[in-house]
């Protein structure tokens, strides 16, 4: 990958003149190659990843299991169309192997992802089964450690 592209997913609020003097090139160069990303659709968007459990620790997370049945002429496409658009959708995936597509949700709590499930996804009509996973433990995420270190009743941070 790219040195530029790893350096913003690791920190999307470098400066050009940062990311210039990291990468031994000048900020117009930097300049330039991000714009170049951005228009040829490399570069999607620049997001903030939020560590939830100190923020709002009542939320749940959950990846989702689902297999469907393809559209003819349309494939998986449609499908992945109208479940990304549910606001409590994060991300899509087609996948490999016993299942087909992964969707990642957030809600307030398990009821809520029980009730996504039951009352938005279980319903149409290309879903054949759905298997819910509850994530308990963030401890690496886009590269990130999200993990803080736990301390024993001595005071000694365990490894």
């Amino acid at each position: 990958m790219d040195k530029l592209l790893k350096l913003l997913q690791e920190n999307a609020r470098f400066s050009n003149e940062r990311l210039a003097a990291m990468l031994g090139t000048t900020e117009q160069d930097v300049a330039e190659r991000i714009e170049k990303y951005e228009k040829e659709g490399i570069i999607k968007g620049y997001q903030v990843l939020v560590n939830y459990d100190k923020l709002r620790p009542e939320h749940v997370t959950a990846i989702i299991e689902l297999k469907v049945t393809p559209k003819r002429n349309l494939g998986f496409e449609e499908i992945a169309r109208t479940i990304m658009m549910y606001d409590e959708v994060e991300s899509v995936y087609l996948m490999s192997g016993g299942y087909d597509l992964s969707v990642r949700v957030t809600a307030k709590d398990f009821k809520d992802v029980a009730m996504f499930v039951s009352h938005r996804l279980a319903i149409l009509d290309s879903v054949l089964s759905t298997a819910t996973h509850f994530i308990l433990s963030r401890y690496k995420e886009n590269g990130v450690i999200m993990y803080d270190e736990p301390e024993d009743e001595r005071g000694v941070t365990l490894l």
